[in-house]
């Protein structure tokens, strides 16, 4: 919903320029015009006004391309891929790892191997929450090799178990039904 959202403003300004030769998809939109300074600097401000960025540069632009993979095949699939992150990465993006990893570190400032951790441990709570999944099955879906190991990157990244995680969500939830 909030892709197609930010495709209509996107599209609206750029018709506002004057612009009609462009695709726009999720998080890129190729222009097949020249647009003036002028016009980009326009578009630029107002896609800001919208919350939305703009983004001119290559490694920009490359590190909201791994983000994106990363979020979509973590949050948006219905199973993860069962060849390593890493190659499915580089397969989607076209480029070495290697030197994806390198670019996404050198910029955000956290490895790339930590991003995805933080994705799973997102997810995890998800569905901790919103399933009737238990830790077993949440282990198998995220494609951890353990129960164990997944308890241990949550409790690194949250600083608590993903038990004590759904119990302390649980009560939460009921004290706020019972007001």
């Amino acid at each position: 919903m909030v892709s197609l959202r930010c495709k209509l403003m996107v599209k609206e300004e750029l018709n506002k320029l004057g612009v009609k030769n462009a695709i726009i998809d999720l998080g890129v939109v190729e222009i097949f015009e020249d647009i003036t300074k002028e016009q980009h600097k326009l578009l630029k401000k107002n896609l800001l006004k919208s919350g939305l960025e703009l983004l001119d540069d290559k490694r920009s632009i490359l590190i909201e391309k791994i983000k994106n993979v990363v979020v979509e095949m973590i949050h948006y699939s219905d199973e993860l891929p069962k060849e390593n992150f890493s190659d499915y990465i580089s397969k989607k993006l076209g480029f070495d790892y290697t030197y994806l990893a390198n670019t996404f570190s050198e910029v955000k400032g956290i490895t790339l191997q930590h991003f995805i951790i933080i994705n799973k441990v997102e997810k995890v709570k998800e569905l901790l929450m919103y399933n009737d999944l238990n830790l077993t099955e949440i282990s198998y879906r995220l494609n951890y090799s353990s129960v164990a190991h997944l308890s241990n990157q949550f409790k690194k990244i949250t600083g608590t178990t993903p038990s004590y995680y759904k119990q302390l969500k649980l009560k939460r939830r009921s004290n706020l039904e019972s007001l």
